[in-house]
């Protein structure tokens, strides 16, 4: 993390409150035009709880959306695992869960880049008694997840502001899916021309779709999504099959080695790359930036 953002968060937050663009200030920090990881995650972090409060206030678009995903996920069927990347404050998994009728599942996961998201999202279950649902901060584009570890990824509109970084984020996702990856993300080839500068404006994903076709993924699925919160920023849906039967396993490991973590006080480590990761508030932290150099943990 840039210490001169860090130093000036106070600054960030007058900024926020007054309803200012804070991902464009900060490129304008840098000079720059693509948005950094550094920059969504300051950004959302600030926005924490805003999520759960829009929700509570209208859930009807989002029930609508989440009951989709719910009805999607059940005709793939034949899955036990399943993960949101991006999970934000929960809204979207806790209901996607809540019209599964979560029983039909053995294990969720969910990570965001924002500690304060997660420790919203936490509550935002535990108000709709979901429980056994792991959550944890992660980076999409070096997750703490092994490869072919989880039976059904899907993202909702989070890969979104990471413009030009489309084939990374592919590649990543699909190396943790084991069955299935859906990806409910803004759709530049189904968007009109003032949505698409929008989204050109706003450094989002446009070559989501044209880079999987380029990757070689077996692309079952790819249209318009039938709920969009915002006309301006179409969302649409592609659905990438691996079809990959190994047997489950424990999904969570070191980011930065992919080596086996184990939960040990007040923190997860992993022998091997000797590297321990914090757990605040029982929000466990596992991002790279997170790691500590912690040879003798064990002792």
């Amino acid at each position: 993390m840039d210490k001169d953002k860090l130093i000036i968060l106070h600054r960030i937050k007058e900024l926020y409150l007054q309803h200012e663009n804070v991902i464009k200030h900060l490129k304008k920090l840098d000079n720059r035009t693509n948005n950094s990881i550094e920059d969504i995650l300051i950004s959302y972090d600030f926005q924490a709880g805003t999520y759960i409060e829009s929700y509570k206030k209208d859930p009807s678009l989002n029930d609508r959306k989440s009951k989709k995903i719910a009805n999607l996920i059940c005709e793939l069927g034949g899955c036990n695992s399943l993960l949101e990347v991006g999970v934000g404050e929960g809204t979207t998994l806790g209901n996607v869960l809540r019209f599964l009728e979560k029983k039909t599942l053995k294990w969720v996961y969910g990570f965001d880049l924002s500690w304060s998201r997660i420790k919203y999202g936490k509550n935002f279950l535990q108000e709709f008694d979901i429980e056994n649902v792991k959550l944890f901060t992660g980076d999409l584009f070096c997750t703490p997840i092994k490869d072919n570890s989880i039976d059904i990824v899907y993202t909702c509109h989070s890969i979104e502001p990471n413009g030009g970084k489309e084939e990374d984020a592919l590649k990543e996702l699909y190396r943790i899916t084991r069955k299935y990856l859906i990806l409910l993300e803004p759709s530049y080839e189904f968007a009109n021309e003032s949505a698409r500068k929008r989204m050109l404006e706003h450094g989002y994903v446009t070559k989501l779709y044209l880079t999987a076709k380029n990757l070689g993924y077996n692309i079952i699925e790819h249209k318009l999504f039938e709920v969009s919160v915002n006309p301006l920023n179409p969302t649409g849906i592609i659905i990438i099959s691996k079809n990959n039967n190994l047997e489950d396993i424990n999904p969570l490991c070191c980011p930065i080695t992919k080596s086996d973590i184990y939960k040990k006080n007040n923190a997860y480590f992993s022998p091997e790359s000797l590297l321990a990761y914090p757990i605040i508030d029982e929000i466990p932290c596992l991002m790279p930036q997170n790691a500590i150099i912690a040879t003798k943990f064990l002792e």
